[in-house]
């Protein structure tokens, strides 16, 4: 709801004389809070429902986190901007430690990630992770409540809600590589509405979606959803886009990581490129064992 209100506010200030409404509505990802995604089908359980607006017509336009957004998207649909990417990395919350290095053997960890997951088993063994699901303020009292040593939450989300003061520390994207596209918000339209793409444009920041579009073609080429343990993060440098990315078991005993550098002029290749490289060092039996275990 607040990506919602903001870019009502956003377009309201760009277009005064335009009344912009906010339609809404609880996807089935936000229903179902007692199972991990990764066994409930994954990231378009954040869209379909909004998906379905666009295509009868009750909503012009859809803000999505981009992260939630699958790496294919349906027929008849475009993503039309990206907007400015938020903080990206992944923060640690705790009312007891300071960091992921001070929890004891055996501590519990919450996340609903099996990005995090399989990054947290890989550096920290000997802890234990345990899903948690919910909205931000949900999770927050479940760790309030005790249930968990410490969770991990996207660093932007508590910052745009105004929580920032829970963030005990911000983890390193050298140290959890964060999901494709964390940070920033996604404009999706039915793709027969060509008229709204002026409108739009202004609602794009080119730098974010250069990155971003790097990070979706990575995971694109990977088959990357939520029931696949990787990550991709990319950041523009000049006339470069330097993009990290991995593939991993759950469990955090095989990884793969590779980086690469290329132009901005092809960010889609980019990604494409970084994913061969950890096909090429076995990524893809990594991804083939996933399926089998699926």
């Amino acid at each position: 709801m607040w990506q919602a209100k903001y870019i009502q506010a956003t377009l309201q200030k760009l277009y005064p004389n335009c009344d912009v409404q906010i339609l809404g509505m609880t996807t089935t990802g936000d229903q179902i809070l007692d199972t991990p995604l990764a066994r409930i089908g994954g990231k378009g359980l954040f869209v379909k429902e909004l998906e379905t607006a666009l295509a009868d017509g009750s909503a012009d336009l859809a803000v999505h986190s981009m992260k939630d957004v699958p790496m294919n998207l349906p027929e008849g649909f475009m993503l039309v901007a990206t907007g400015e990417r938020e903080d990206p990395r992944d923060a640690f919350i705790s009312n007891d430690f300071n960091s992921l290095a001070d929890l004891p053997h055996g501590s519990v960890v919450g996340t609903s990630s099996l990005r995090r997951q399989s990054q947290l088993q890989a550096r920290f063994p000997h802890l234990k992770i345990e899903s948690l699901r919910g909205n931000l303020q949900t999770r927050l009292r479940k760790l309030d409540e005790g249930q968990y040593a410490a969770i991990i939450l996207a660093a932007a989300g508590l910052i745009r809600l105004g929580l920032a003061n829970r963030i005990k520390t911000t983890i390193s994207p050298q140290d959890s590589i964060p999901a494709v596209g964390q940070g920033a918000l996604g404009i999706e339209i039915n793709s027969k509405r060509q008229d709204l793409l002026h409108a739009l444009a202004p609602l794009n920041h080119i730098d974010s979606q250069l990155c971003v579009a790097a990070e979706r073609a990575f995971s694109r080429a990977l088959a990357g959803s939520c029931t696949v343990p990787l990550g991709a993060y990319a950041q523009r440098e000049g006339d470069e886009i330097v993009m990290t990315g991995f593939v991993a078991s759950v469990d955090g005993k095989q990884m793969l990581r590779e980086s690469t550098t290329g132009p901005t002029a092809n960010p889609d290749a980019l990604g494409r490129a970084l994913a061969e490289k950890l096909i090429a060092r076995g990524a893809d039996k990594i991804l083939a064992a996933l399926d089998h275990i699926k």
